[in-house]
């Protein structure tokens, strides 16, 4: 069990990535606090995870609130024990249009969910894995800002690349404490995020080498080997796991 024994968060885990992240780590041994808005959708989750032997807990809350990421940590002090790992995984797209016509609220609220939520993340976390000896952090960033522009999505990529240059900067400062840092960049992914729009999705997989997009537990277990020792000597990165979007031209 690439896990075991570990206690790890997981944001954005009511559905989508977040929610299929949850049962790969609980099979793999993880002690979970899963954390997103809804709280049915998370209580739902949490008791199939519990059906089946896992140890789970959950609180619901917004990430853009700094008192939701310190919440998180501390149930998983208090009824774990303490802090191995995280995947802060949660995330909007917002209105998609150009810069100039972007409303500043979008902005604000983009950056809010996928940059600051990022900080305050890492601000709990990371006391908290100090006190373990060491630990992984993972932050679900994108190849949109990466490797590549699409129009309409300036925000975010804008919050997206902070999130990657963030990454870099914790590994660096907390590398000596047994703290990794990693971004995590997923391709077209088949989660709510995406939409039912049976078109939209045959132009996105023709942007992949692969010509599909991901299942959710596909970008899982890509984060599964970033947070498990397996990916001990691995910090700083950007790991692309798109199918090959970043070098598909055709």
């Amino acid at each position: 069990m690439l896990l075991d024994g570990k206690t790890i968060i997981v944001t954005g885990a009511s559905s989508g990535i977040g929610a299929a992240a949850a049962q790969i780590f609980a099979a793999e041994g993880a002690k979970l606090v899963l954390g997103a808005r809804r709280a049915e959708m998370l209580e739902k989750v949490a008791g199939e995870i519990r059906a089946t032997g896992g140890e789970i807990d959950f609180v619901a809350g917004s990430v853009e609130e700094i008192g939701y990421a310190e919440e998180l940590v501390n149930r998983a002090v208090t009824r774990f024990g303490g802090l191995d790992g995280a995947f802060n995984n949660a995330g909007i797209t917002g209105d998609m249009r150009p810069i100039p016509e972007m409303d500043e609220g979008n902005w604000q609220k983009v950056m809010a969910v996928n940059l600051n939520s990022g900080f305050y993340a890492a601000k709990y976390q990371i006391p908290a894995m100090r006190k373990r000896g060491g630990g992984a952090i993972v932050f679900t960033s994108s190849f949109v800002g990466h490797t590549i522009g699409l129009p309409g999505m300036g925000a975010y990529a804008a919050a997206k690349a902070g999130l990657i240059g963030m990454t870099q900067v914790l590994a660096a400062e907390h590398g000596p404490e047994n703290i990794r840092v990693n971004a995590l960049l997923p391709g077209g992914t088949l989660t709510p995020m995406a939409g039912e729009d049976a078109g939209f999705h045959e132009v996105v997989r023709g942007f992949h080498a692969l010509k599909r997009m991901a299942e959710p537990t596909e970008i899982a277990r890509a984060a599964l080997f970033l947070l498990s020792d397996h990916a001990s000597f691995v910090t700083g990165s950007a790991m692309i796991a798109d199918g090959g979007n970043s070098i598909n031209k055709l």
